[in-house]
């Protein structure tokens, strides 16, 4: 999407987030004049929180952008790579440790940069439901059997949820 187009949909955005909030504190105010206060000062010390993880999935991504030339990726994950660029995603996705603040930022430059939605969403579903590096801790927490038939059953979904998405985008 140029420029203008991805300018005015994150004005968009912006405007529907602002007017939650604007429409949030009107209503916190009226139940309480002081939460208002409270609200914003858990929002400050989430954002505080989170700040370093957001800035660091801000900064993989702009370095992933400069650093990988947009043929690479186009040529790995576009919508022209087919299959193997849905399941090579899909393997990333898996892989890929982090939360979505540091995740999403390098999945928007990636699509971006010119991977295919099917490559996008392989990715974004293997993200969800295969993290390796979430696996350790489901079968410590949950049960080792428990964890690895959720993995068997979700380990085609990826693929397919990519294969579907751009099937969709054909016929649309």
């Amino acid at each position: 999407m140029n420029q203008r187009g991805e300018s005015r949909r994150m004005d968009t955005t912006v405007l529907i987030l602002l007017a939650a909030v604007v429409l949030l504190l009107g209503i916190a105010f009226l139940k309480e004049p002081g939460l208002p206060l409270s609200g914003l000062q858990i929002a400050g010390r989430t954002l505080w929180r989170n700040l370093p993880i957001l800035l660091l999935g801000f900064v993989l991504a702009g370095l992933v952008q400069v650093l990988v030339p947009q043929e690479v990726i186009s040529r790995w994950l576009g919508a022209q790579a087919g299959i193997k660029g849905i399941l090579v995603a899909c393997v990333v996705g898996g892989v890929v440790p982090g939360a979505p603040y540091a995740v999403f930022p390098l999945v928007g430059t990636l699509y971006q940069s010119g991977a295919g939605l099917g490559a996008i969403v392989g990715f974004l579903a293997a993200w969800a439901l295969w993290s390796v590096s979430r696996l350790p801790v489901e079968m410590a927490l949950v049960d080792p059997r428990v964890a690895l038939v959720r993995y068997g059953i979700t380990f085609i979904v990826p693929p397919v949820a990519g294969v579907l998405a751009n099937l969709l985008v054909a016929t649309i």
